[in-house]
């Protein structure tokens, strides 16, 4: 499996394309892209000759939905969320696109809950929800490939904000060392914004988790 970032955007949000080279199919992992980055992932995808099996948020804030539609655009997958964060995704006071003078709906054709699992031909993606950052947050955990998607939940030495609709602190903190430490310490973590790091580092330099 391959791993793709495009973060062109003014959050500097990462859309992560996840991808096989031997079966061709993929997914994005979330969708803060900007024009330019669906341009590029357009390009990837057809160069690559690879089939797009979905589009799956980790939650339903603006900069990671704002490039929902453009994705659309250049493939016919349908997008997934955790059913938790449907209001969200339908509410631009609550998925904060109105502090950017947006009004940002985006709909999500699939939902998921807890321990579902996103398959495709060679790995699967389950899905892990982490309340805490939004209420209905998550992430997906390839354990074939030892890879975690962790959206703006865990970051590399940090976690993320608890201040805005759906956040909880304490809460989050709780899930993030009852349901993400708990996997093998070279488990490596895509976060939403910034450089990967792994489960490991984490545990041992991460300042909120000590």
């Amino acid at each position: 499996m391959k791993v793709k970032t495009f973060n062109a955007n003014d959050m500097r949000q990462n859309t992560y394309l996840y991808y096989d080279e031997e079966s061709g199919e993929g997914v994005f992992i979330d969708a803060g892209c900007s024009s330019s980055d669906i341009v590029s992932a357009d390009l990837f995808i057809k160069e690559s000759v690879l089939t797009i099996k979905g589009v799956l948020l980790t939650h339903g804030h603006y900069d990671h939905i704002i490039g929902a539609e453009g994705i659309r655009g250049i493939v016919s997958a349908p997008i997934y969320s955790h059913e938790a964060e449907l209001s969200m995704l339908s509410t631009p006071s609550i998925n904060l696109s109105t502090r950017i003078g947006g009004n940002l709906v985006v709909l999500a054709e699939k939902t998921l809950k807890n321990g579902d699992v996103f398959s495709l031909k060679n790995t699967q993606l389950k899905v892990l929800h982490v309340p805490g950052h939004t209420s209905g947050g998550v992430c997906y955990y390839d354990e074939i490939n030892g890879i975690l998607f962790s959206g703006d939940i865990l970051f590399k030495e940090s976690i993320g904000r608890s201040d805005l609709p759906g956040g909880n602190h304490q809460e989050l903190v709780k899930n993030i060392v009852e349901k993400l430490f708990i996997l093998p310490d070279d488990t490596i973590v895509y976060p939403g914004h910034g450089a990967s790091t792994t489960i490991g580092h984490e545990k041992s330099c991460n300042p909120f988790l000590g």
